[in-house]
């Protein structure tokens, strides 16, 4: 089985500050790094990392094809990334003594997607694969649309939130990824309550909380373990990148949610958001200390 990822690619700018900045308030960073980042290529790094054959789907600028190597180098399948005439995305990452963020994104090739090559990267798709989305690029719902012709199962993380893009993508999708704002903000948008969502299952991460997923009757809850964080960018999208890939490898949805909770636990002690992102290795060595290969 693989995981096609249509997702975003950015060049992630790190500013250390005392605090994050107010309104009005210059700041001065104690320090400042520049990594690969992106929801999606998150997301593909961190399945791809926790054992799936993972394609992505994306686009970058000249100034970017570095940020194509580093995906390479990660095991990602890069060939239906495209190099356009334009600047690649990049974020602007404000992180605090406590590992808490505030970011700014700047969309640039994101959004400059093509449906000529996201059906091409599909025609390699078996109807067992996993396709993943989530809402920094565009030409989502064309992809949820030909992912669900195709038999594959969707999964959508629906952020950063906006009320229309997800109600757009809502048909066509098998599993919903939200956190507990999103899913208040989606539940608000819709007159429903979160227990409700119109979606054949929901997972809705809760930080330090751990995670619920609900499919019909069923919810099943697992706790986070705890750390000490660094810096938490890019945890929710370690948690997604490994859930999915626990999926692709026979889990079941408890134990796939405890895979990518140790994964995420791992990734935010530590600085950064792709490079941070833990490997097999060291996530199985975390659950044998933490569960005792329970």
């Amino acid at each position: 089985m693989a995981v096609f990822n249509l997702g975003s690619i950015n060049v992630d700018h790190f500013y250390k500050v005392p605090h994050l900045p107010r309104p009005g308030e210059t700041l001065a960073a104690t320090a400042h790094s520049v990594g690969l980042g992106g929801k999606g290529a998150n997301q593909s790094v961190a399945a791809a990392r926790g054992g799936a054959t993972v394609v992505h789907i994306g686009a970058v600028g000249r100034d970017g094809v570095w940020t194509v190597d580093r995906l390479r180098e990660f095991g990602v399948g890069v060939d239906h990334i495209a190099v356009l005439e334009m600047p690649t995305a990049h974020a602007i990452i404000n992180v605090d003594p406590e590992g808490e963020n505030a970011i700014v994104i700047f969309s640039a090739a994101n959004v400059a997607q093509d449906e000529t090559r996201i059906e091409q990267a599909f025609a390699d798709a078996l109807g067992d694969d996993f396709c993943v989305l989530q809402n920094e690029t565009d030409k989502v719902a064309f992809a949820a649309e030909r992912a669900r012709e195709q038999g594959l199962r969707v999964v959508y993380s629906a952020a950063p939130f906006d009320a229309d893009k997800v109600e757009e993508v809502l048909p066509f999708i098998d599993l919903l990824v939200v956190n507990e704002v999103e899913a208040q903000q989606l539940s608000n948008a819709l007159g429903v309550s979160p227990k409700n969502l119109p979606v054949a299952e929901v997972l809705i991460t809760r930080g330090a909380k751990g995670a619920v997923y609900r499919s019909g009757g069923q919810e099943i809850e697992v706790a986070s373990f705890e750390v000490d964080p660094v810096d938490t960018t890019g945890a929710g999208d370690t948690y997604l990148g490994f859930f999915v890939a626990g999926l692709d490898a026979g889990m079941d949805i408890k134990g796939a949610m405890t895979f990518a909770a140790a994964a995420a636990a791992i990734q935010v002690t530590r600085p950064g958001t792709a490079d941070a992102i833990p490997d097999l290795v060291e996530v199985k060595a975390f659950l044998e200390q933490r569960l005792g290969g329970a």
